[in-house]
């Protein structure tokens, strides 16, 4: 099964604080933990309250246990950082197909009436997915272009105010393409999952009628695993944590760990086996050294541990 992989980059760009006529090179990134709270709880997850609890301190350790500071911090009543547990479609759809060939009744005409939305599933599928990698291949362009701007603007004075509003602009409008390309993955992935379900009630239909007809192969569910369990954004209202789909426990902390650091300020990094690598691949449950590295440039600390 073919994997589709689109690098979605959270732009938390390392700009620095304005003082005309010069920029001063500061940082205050872990110099106080961020206070989270718990905001949006949705029982039908079929997670406690605690055991949601635990599971985000679990995803703490994995960032306080070998940088030995103090990076978050519970505060139910005055958290800056609200996590959230959002249930929506996407755990309805997967249920609501699972059960799908326990209800369809069992006749060719049933079969072919389930193979024709199969097939126009299909089409709208391939062409919803050639404009999602066109876009894909322009977006990262632009991503390239972009961040060779930031590494230029960093090595040097960072005095030239409309060089700043320039990157801010070209910021922004990667982030507006960002969202539109989360749109279009999120449609591939229902559509995916609709198609996948009907593969399996074609096919049983099939051996149950006696058909002589081709098996059908499911496609790619959720187009390479991107960590789209979760979201991490800021907006005028507070910064956010959303957590909307998880199999398991340690894929809900991995998600977990991951959004943590885009909150602490943490870019995606190269490392497949990383928790801040862009695809939750791994299932290792702590740092890499390149997340290390990555913390500990972030941090400005020094004897970061193993």
């Amino acid at each position: 099964m073919r994997k589709i992989v689109v690098i979605f980059v959270v732009f938390v760009t390392a700009f620095f604080a304005w003082n005309y006529p010069r920029l001063v090179k500061t940082s205050l990134a872990c110099e106080e933990p961020i206070a989270y709270a718990v905001g949006a709880f949705d029982r039908r997850f079929g997670i406690s309250h605690k055991d949601f609890l635990d599971a985000i301190a679990e995803a703490e350790t994995v960032w306080e246990k070998p940088s030995g500071m103090e990076l978050f911090a519970y505060k139910p009543e005055s958290g800056e950082l609200a996590v959230n547990l959002i249930y929506d479609y996407r755990q309805e759809v997967t249920g609501a197909l699972s059960s799908l060939e326990n209800v369809v009744e069992e006749n060719e005409a049933t079969y072919n009436a389930l193979k024709t939305k199969y097939d126009g599933l299909k089409v709208a599928y391939n062409n919803i997915e050639s404009i999602y990698d066109a876009q894909v291949k322009m977006f990262n362009e632009k991503s390239d272009v972009y961040q060779k701007q930031v590494e230029s603007w960093n090595s040097g004075q960072r005095n030239s105010r409309k060089q700043f509003d320039q990157l801010e602009i070209n910021r922004i409008a990667l982030e507006t393409e960002v969202a539109a390309l989360k749109v279009l993955e999120t449609q591939l992935n229902t559509m995916a999952r609709e198609i996948n379900g009907l593969v399996g009630t074609l096919n049983y239909l099939a051996d149950s009628l006696n058909l002589n007809v081709a098996r059908y192969n499911t496609i790619g569910a959720s187009r390479g695993e991107t960590f789209t369990g979760g979201t991490y954004y800021s907006a005028e209202e507070g910064r956010n944590i959303d957590i909307y789909e998880f199999s398991n426990r340690g894929k809900l902390v991995r998600i977990m760990a991951h959004e943590l650091g885009h909150a602490l300020g943490l870019e995606h990094v190269d490392d497949p086996k990383a928790i801040m690598y862009y695809q939750n691949e791994g299932d290792a449950e702590s740092l890499t050294a390149t997340d290390l590295a990555a913390l500990q440039a972030l941090c400005y600390t020094k004897d970061i541990k193993n």
